[in-house]
């Protein structure tokens, strides 16, 4: 918390929807499953693939996204956006298809957008650095049209939204994940008495951006076989690029920073799920399994440890001293693994969805555990 030059009291956004993002993920997945499995009626949103979809891309991964980038503000504000938050979950839980929730969720993303992508659009000097609020932007546009297009009845392009959703957040963490991990790596080797010398590797950021484009847009082109194919290709190049740009990171040179190896973790889900989601575009196969790669894996593990890397550097802590995110990587990984083999029918699909759900839950109470224990100790 910080007192503004009004004598405002402003609150930055991670302390508030970081929390509830991380209680939001635990609670979620195992209800999406239990509901889309037949075992409860309770929520009717979670019966659909579409509405857990929902609920992951825009209730978990927009409040993640908030909390990263709304910096501090007054408190007024923040109340607003966390109120539209919940009521959005709320009611679109309650009754997908009411007025009250697509006008709560659409609310909630443009008052979003409109608080952080002015900002960065004017920080932005550089061409490349407009990534950043331009992809931010299209995630909030994403879950506009999401909400109108669901309100129109119109099934089809509801998958296609959550489909380009999904890359766009792809997009958004290969941007982030560079910004982040490289400067940080760069510093340990510094410490180490070494010299990263490919850091944001600029050319391969751009090719990235580029390619991860072609793909979003060959997306929401008419389905025809060569924007398919397209988009394919361009997902591979993107999974090739990235993950030629983790390696020469040099992760594995790094000296007792496991909160790094774990933000590596990451990143490489996110090279697989995107190489594996153009390969099963080019050869026509269902991508559904690369997908969940990249939400569960990537998302999963990269929204986990950069909030706890944030919680635990805003408590001036080190972030290499708990194991933490080490376990919670492990539970992810294992969760991804158990839900691709249900995606191939491997012994009993539900079971093994319900065990994937577990694994991910338990990782998302480690890192709530982690949140309490820091601000206990803060206070």
């Amino acid at each position: 918390m910080e007192i503004g030059s009004k004598s405002r009291l402003l609150v930055a956004g991670h302390t508030i929807f970081f929390p509830l993002a991380t209680l939001y993920a635990i609670v979620i997945l195992p209800a999406s499953v239990y509901s889309m499995l037949g075992f409860t009626e309770f929520l009717p949103a979670l019966i659909t693939a579409s509405g857990h979809a929902h609920e992951m891309l825009f209730g978990f991964a927009l409040a993640v996204v908030a909390g990263n980038q709304l910096g501090p503000m007054p408190i007024s504000r923040l109340t607003l956006l966390v109120g539209l938050w919940v009521i959005a979950r709320a009611t679109f839980l309650a009754v997908p298809q009411s007025m009250t929730a697509t006008m709560a969720n659409i609310i909630f993303a443009v008052i979003l957008v409109l608080h952080i992508a002015p900002r960065l659009f004017g920080a932005a000097k550089k061409l490349r650095n407009q990534a950043l609020p331009m992809i931010l932007t299209a995630i909030c546009a994403s879950s506009i049209a999401f909400h109108l297009v669901q309100h129109a009845g119109f099934l089809t392009d509801k998958h296609t939204l959550s489909t380009v959703t999904v890359l766009f957040l792809a997009m958004l963490m290969l941007f982030m994940g560079g910004r982040i991990i490289a400067p940080t790596v760069a510093g340990q080797f510094y410490r180490q008495g070494d010299n990263l010398i490919a850091r944001v590797q600029p050319r391969i950021e751009g090719g990235l951006l580029i390619a991860m484009t072609v793909a979003i847009l060959a997306s929401v082109l008419p389905n025809a076989k060569m924007f398919t194919m397209l988009a394919g290709v361009a997902s591979i190049i993107t999974g090739v690029l990235s993950a030629i740009r983790l390696l020469r990171w040099r992760l594995w040179s790094l000296q007792g920073r496991p909160d790094l190896l774990c933000l590596a973790v990451g990143y490489s889900w996110l090279s697989i799920g995107l190489l594996l989601y153009g390969i099963t575009l080019t050869i026509d196969y269902s991508p559904t399994a690369a997908l969940h790669i990249i939400t569960i894996g990537a998302l999963g593990t990269l929204t986990l440890n950069v909030m706890n890397m944030t919680w635990t550097l805003k408590a001036r802590l080190n972030p290499a001293s708990s194991y933490v995110p080490v376990w919670a990587t492990f539970l992810i990984a294992s969760a991804v693994l158990t839900r691709v083999m249900a995606g191939l029918g491997m012994y009993d699909p539900g079971m093994l969805l319900q065990i994937a759900s577990i694994f991910w839950s338990s990782a998302f109470i480690l890192l709530f555990v982690q949140l309490i224990r820091i601000r206990t100790h803060q206070n």
